[in-house]
């Protein structure tokens, strides 16, 4: 199970990158990127790895998140850069899309790289003192504490110096509501995911810390 895991926790990132440039609006309430609806759903599949598979196994997925990001970008900027062909027409609507900001993308992968190393960390520590009760405190408590974290980081590199304080505070803000209030939303998938994994494998329902 832990391969798919992986495919899919890898599969969301590359997703999330790709639809960051859509903008959708809740109301007049907040203006949030497209990539919140896929990116929050990272944070819970980390927490099930660390949970039946250890922090190690975690560790593992993070880094190989990274990995696979640099390698996205490097690929997409070569496909980018690629001669149009004639009969391809939409050249610029290509580029505008998938040729992301450098400063966006350092601001994308410094804030990934402290977040999900963070919820790790905080949802290792919390199954050692718990064991294997109480998933629905250190889930919650890791990915808010991690998603706080996240969304300040990528706010700030990103935009800091575009736009006022005050703005910059209010997206940090209601970006970081929405994404408080999913994750408790989602806390249920991670139980599901986590009995699913149990069931398939028996052996994994033993605690695991290393």
């Amino acid at each position: 199970m832990i391969l798919y895991l992986n495919g899919i926790f890898v599969g969301l990132l590359i997703l999330a990158n790709i639809v960051a440039v859509k903008l959708f609006s809740i109301g007049d309430w907040a203006i949030l990127p497209a990539a919140v609806i896929v990116y929050i759903f990272t944070y819970p599949i980390i927490d099930v790895i660390v949970e039946v598979y250890g922090k190690k196994a975690g560790q593992r997925t993070v880094q190989a998140g990274l990995m696979t990001q640099i390698l996205a970008l490097i690929f997409i900027a070569i496909t980018v850069h690629l001669p149009a062909a004639p009969v391809f027409k939409d050249q610029e609507s290509f580029q505008t899309i998938l040729n992301g900001s450098f400063r966006v993308i350092v601001a994308s992968l410094i804030s990934y790289l402290v977040s999900q190393n963070l919820d790790v960390f905080v949802f290792n520590r919390l199954k050692s003192k718990h064991g294997q009760k109480k998933l629905w405190l250190r889930n919650n408590a890791s990915t808010m504490l991690s998603q706080l974290i996240d969304t300040t980081i990528f706010i700030t590199i990103a935009f800091i110096g575009t736009m006022p304080l005050a703005v910059l505070g209010g997206l940090i803000v209601t970006q970081y509501i929405f994404k408080f209030f999913a994750s408790i939303f989602i806390t249920p998938l991670v139980y599901l995911l986590v009995y699913i994994i149990r069931k398939r494998e028996p052996e994994a329902s033993l605690s695991k810390e290393v």
